[in-house]
């Protein structure tokens, strides 16, 4: 393996922006990523790369060694009535879903079209179209960067729950996610959960297939999907988390702005998830608003984009502005989804 000195950082990025690595490797095995944490100095922060696709980069770089994890490989281990997929944490997570769906397998088909690699989907318990892969992993396999040893965690290990999970939260920065096993169920029905996939199937149970296409063309439909002709397209995604409040501050809120209710999904006992969408739109921002070289998506409130040139100042500019126009008008903190590097 050779380790390169100050790389940008940005073309690796869905949102195109951020400055150089100070040193940056490929590791393409397990044995890689063991070597590049043996050799690496005590005092040298370590930040894993996967797609880049949930991640903004300071416009200062990252004064570190990136791993870029290209670890590879799927696998599938049939049962009676369900399928272990084995698949290693380098691999494209949209591709992965497609092989899985040409299988019949249910259990990722409304998480299709997504950006990035295998190794974030627990990290962030990524989430879409009422479906979460917190509810088909069945264990992770882990580099513990304090113990210096593999190590294999269960679902319940990783502690997931609403965009969470150990790996962004108590044990931020501990384990590299190696490979994720996931359990899907053969020739299961898909999961039709959003009011979106329901109104589009009116009633009718789609296949796999047709609901991954579904989900494909309505995350398009939001410039969901990475797309080079597609300018509303270059971002890290939804931006802010939908935020989970109580039951009576969503009430307070509709009482305030004189409406029947505010929209919301049930969350745990006596509190509710309101779309942050919602707030953001309320608060004033458009979609399509312009902020210097950065701007909100024209067809999804949620996304902040690189309109072009874009620095990573000028992202945080608009994040923070956004944060505290929404914060002034609801008394609601929106956090950021996406990963904040070099800052």
């Amino acid at each position: 393996m050779e380790i390169l000195e100050n790389i940008p950082l940005a073309p690796f990025t869905t949102l195109g922006v951020g400055g150089p690595a100070r040193h940056f490797a490929r590791a393409r095995s397990v044995e890689d990523v063991l070597h590049l944490f043996s050799t690496a100095q005590d005092s040298e922060e370590v930040f894993i790369l996967g797609g880049g696709s949930n991640l903004l980069i300071s416009d200062a770089g990252f004064n570190g060694l990136v791993i870029k994890l290209e670890i590879g490989g799927v696998g599938f281990q049939n049962y009676d009535d369900h399928t272990l997929v084995e698949v290693g944490a380098g691999e494209d997570w949209d591709g992965s879903v497609a092989a899985c769906v040409e299988r019949d397998l249910a259990g990722v088909e409304c998480l299709s079209g997504i950006p990035g690699t295998v190794g974030g989907t627990p990290v962030q318990n990524v989430g879409a179209y009422g479906q979460e892969v917190s509810e088909s992993i069945v264990s992770v396999r882990c580099y513990d960067r304090r113990e210096r040893k593999l190590v294999e965690l269960s679902a319940l290990e990783c502690g997931f729950a609403y965009r969470t999970s150990i790996f962004n939260t108590d044990e931020r920065d501990r384990y590299v996610v190696l490979s994720v096993l996931y359990r899907l169920i053969r020739n299961g029905p898909p999961k039709i959960a959003y009011k979106d996939l329901q109104e589009r199937f009116d009633g009718r149970e789609p296949t796999l297939a047709e609901t991954r296409a579904a989900v494909i063309a309505i995350r398009r439909e939001k410039s969901m999907v990475i797309d080079a002709a597609d300018p509303n397209s270059r971002s890290a995604g939804s931006f802010f988390k939908n935020p989970i409040v109580k039951t009576s501050v969503a009430d307070l809120i509709a009482e305030e702005m004189e409406i029947d209710r505010v929209p919301h999904f049930p969350a745990d006992e006596g509190k509710v998830k309101i779309p942050a969408a919602w707030l953001i739109e309320r608060a004033g921002f458009e979609k399509g608003l312009v902020l210097g070289n950065a701007g909100i998506s024209r067809n999804h409130s949620l996304a902040i984009i690189n309109r072009g040139g874009a620095s990573a100042s000028e992202i945080v500019a608009l994040k923070d502005l956004i944060q505290k126009t929404v914060f002034d008008k609801f008394g609601i903190s929106l956090q950021p989804e996406p990963i904040l590097l070099g800052f």
